[in-house]
């Protein structure tokens, strides 16, 4: 997408009109480094079901469920940074929501793991808080990218 310099603030498009993603870079490689764990993370899942009766069927499903929310978020926070990238938001605020991004999908996806490891079928447990805290996380990270795709 080519805007021209002086359409928005400094820093975001170099003197060619192209985007300028330096000031995201730092959270760009923490998404891709953190890709191939949720790839082990479904090794290590395939390895436990072919065990055997090593993990309940609930615990099955939590573990799905932490792992298929890590690695769709992840790719999500791919172009999140992207779009974000094209907002006028300032770089405090560029950072503070790719921040509320990835701890939302820490805790998105980890609260399904800590339910798993303690918690009951049908029944909350801090697994559960953990993951709506992620998602309240993610939901205003979201809010400020549209906030800044609008302005």
């Amino acid at each position: 997408m080519k805007r021209r310099p002086d359409e928005t603030p400094e820093g975001t498009f170099d003197e060619d009109g192209q985007s300028n993603m330096t000031n995201l870079r730092v959270w760009i490689i923490v998404s891709w480094i953190a890709l191939p764990t949720v790839m082990f993370g479904g090794a290590s899942l395939l390895r436990l079901i072919n065990r055997g009766n090593v993990l309940s069927q609930f615990q099955v499903n939590s573990f799905r469920a932490g792992h298929a929310h890590a690695g769709v978020l992840l790719v999500m926070s791919l172009l999140y940074y992207i779009f974000l990238d094209q907002t006028g938001l300032s770089v405090l605020v560029k950072h503070l929501a790719s921040a509320a991004l990835l701890l939302g999908i820490l805790a998105q996806s980890g609260g399904f793991f800590v339910h798993m490891l303690v918690g009951q079928e049908h029944q909350p447990s801090l697994g559960t808080a953990t993951t709506v805290a992620g998602a309240a996380l993610l939901v205003s990270s979201v809010i400020a990218l549209v906030y800044g795709l609008l302005n």
